[in-house]
C-alpha cells in the first residue's frame, strides 16, 4: 500500500509542475471553470434556501382552508357554514377568518389586512409589518389614515411594529380588530373571508376534504400540502429560468470540454512521447493526466462552491435575486438560513467535475498508446 501511495505522490508532484509550466493557460481555464460552478451553485443553493424558507412558513399554516366560490370567484362565507362543517366527522376545529387586500395610493402598494385569531388590537388601533412601517415612515404611537373603498376616511393609531424577524410573512401585514375590519370593508355580520380547519387525524386530511366538497358543493378546500407543492413548483420554474439564462455559459463549458476531448497540442503530445521514451508506462501517463483533470476540477469546484455560499448566504445572492425572489413594492428584508443538501452537492459535483475529468482522459489515451518516437515527432 505504501509504494502505491508514494507513486501517487510523485505523480501529483509532477502534475503540479506540469501545470505550473502552462500557468497562464491553466489559470484561465480554472477561472472560467470556477465561474461556471459559481453560477450554477448560486442558483442551486439560493433555490434550495428559498424552498426551506417556504416550507418553514407553511409549517404553521392551517391543514385545510375552505373557500366559497360563486361563479368561479372567491366569495364570502355566509352564516351557517361553520355549523355545517362542525358536523363533518374528522374535523377537529374550525374558525372563520377575516382578511382582505387594500391598495394604498400613497405607497402604491397592496396591504393585507387581517384580524388575528387571538390578542387583536383594541378598536382604533393596529399593528404593522416592518416593511410597511419603513415604507410609510411610521413608528408606534403615530397615526395612520386609510380611505375605505366606500370613500370613508379611517384613522388608526399604530400600537406596534411587528418584529423584523417576521418580515418575510409580515412585510405588507396590517393587524386590526374585528369591529374595525368589518367597518372598514363593510363586511356583513356573521360573514367571513374563509375558514381554517384542523383535522384530528393528519392521515385523513384528503378524506375530510372530500367530505367537505360533498357536503358543501360551492366550497373549495385547499390543503396545506397543495400549497407546499405550489410554492415548490413556482421556485422550480424560476430556478429553471435562471438556468436558462446561464445556457450561454453552459454552452461555452461544453465547447471547452469538447475541445479538450478533441485532441492535444503538439507540446502535450511531445511531452507524452518523452515520458514514454524514458520508461513511463501507458497507465502512468493516464494516471498523471487523471490527476491533472481532478486537480483542476476539484479546485474549480471548491472555489465556485465557496464563492456561491458566500454570495448567497452573506450577500443575499445579489446577482440572481430579481429572478428567483420576484418583485414587489413592499419587499421584505430577510436573511436566508444556510442550507447544504448532500444530494444537491453530489448532483452539482457530478455534472461539473465528472464530464471534464472524463474529457481529459480520451485524447490522453489516444496519445499514450502510440509509439514514443511518433509522438515526439508529431
Amino acid at each position: 500500500m505504501r509504494p502505491w501511495i508514494e507513486k501517487q505522490r510523485y505523480l501529483i508532484d509532477y502534475t503540479l509542475a506540469a501545470l505550473a509550466r502552462r500557468k497562464a493557460r491553466n489559470l484561465g481555464l480554472l477561472a472560467v471553470y470556477a465561474l461556471l460552478v459559481f453560477m450554477l451553485a448560486s442558483v442551486s443553493l439560493f433555490g434550495q434556501a428559498l424552498r426551506q424558507e417556504a416550507a418553514a412558513v407553511l409549517a404553521d399554516s392551517p391543514e385545510v382552508i375552505l373557500q366559497r366560490l360563486v361563479a368561479g370567484r372567491h366569495d364570502l362565507i355566509p352564516p351557517g357554514y361553520l355549523e355545517k362543517i362542525g358536523r363533518i366527522r374528522g374535523v377537529q376545529h374550525q374558525q372563520g377568518r377575516l382578511w382582505g387586500y387594500y391598495y394604498d395610493p400613497v405607497s402604491k402598494a397592496n396591504y393585507t389586512l387581517l384580524v388575528p385569531a387571538a390578542d387583536a388590537p383594541a378598536p382604533g388601533h393596529l399593528r404593522l409589518g416592518a416593511t410597511l412601517a419603513r415604507e410609510r415612515g411610521l413608528q408606534a404611537g403615530q397615526p395612520l389614515s386609510l380611505r375605505s373603498y366606500g370613500g370613508k376616511l379611517f384613522t388608526f393609531t399604530v400600537d406596534e411594529v411587528l418584529p423584523a424577524s417576521s418580515e418575510l410573512i409580515s412585510a405588507d401585514l396590517v393587524l386590526l380588530g374585528e369591529a374595525d375590519f368589518r367597518a372598514f370593508f363593510d363586511y356583513p355580520a356573521g360573514h367571513y373571508t374563509d375558514i381554517a380547519l384542523s383535522v384530528a387525524n393528519p392521515q385523513e386530511v384528503r378524506n375530510v376534504a372530500a367530505k367537505l366538497s360533498a357536503a358543501l358543493p360551492d366550497a373549495r378546500p385547499i390543503l396545506r400540502e397543495e400549497m407546499r407543492r405550489t410554492y415548490a413548483s413556482l421556485l422550480d420554474w424560476r430556478e429553471g429560468i435562471a438556468l436558462a439564462l446561464l445556457a450561454a455559459a453552459l454552452l461555452a463549458f461544453a465547447i471547452l470540454a469538447w475541445e479538450k476531448a478533441s485532441g492535444l497540442s503538439a507540446d502535450e503530445r511531445r511531452e507524452i512521447g518523452i515520458l514514454k521514451a524514458i520508461g513511463w508506462e501507458t497507465g502512468d501517463v493516464l494516471r498523471m493526466k487523471l490527476w491533472e483533470g481532478l486537480l483542476i476540477s476539484f479546485s474549480a469546484f471548491l472555489l465556485g462552491l465557496v464563492g456561491a455560499y458566500v454570495h448567497v448566504f452573506h450577500f443575499g445572492a445579489r446577482l440572481f435575486e430579481p429572478v428567483l425572489k420576484g418583485w414587489a413594492v413592499l419587499y421584505p428584508r430577510f436573511t436566508l438560513a444556510p442550507q447544504l443538501d448532500g444530494l444537491q452537492l453530489f448532483t452539482l459535483f457530478f455534472f461539473t467535475v465528472v464530464p471534464y475529468t472524463a474529457a481529459v482522459l480520451v485524447p490522453i489515451w489516444r496519445a499514450a498508446i502510440i509509439d514514443p518516437d511518433a509522438a515526439m515527432r508529431g
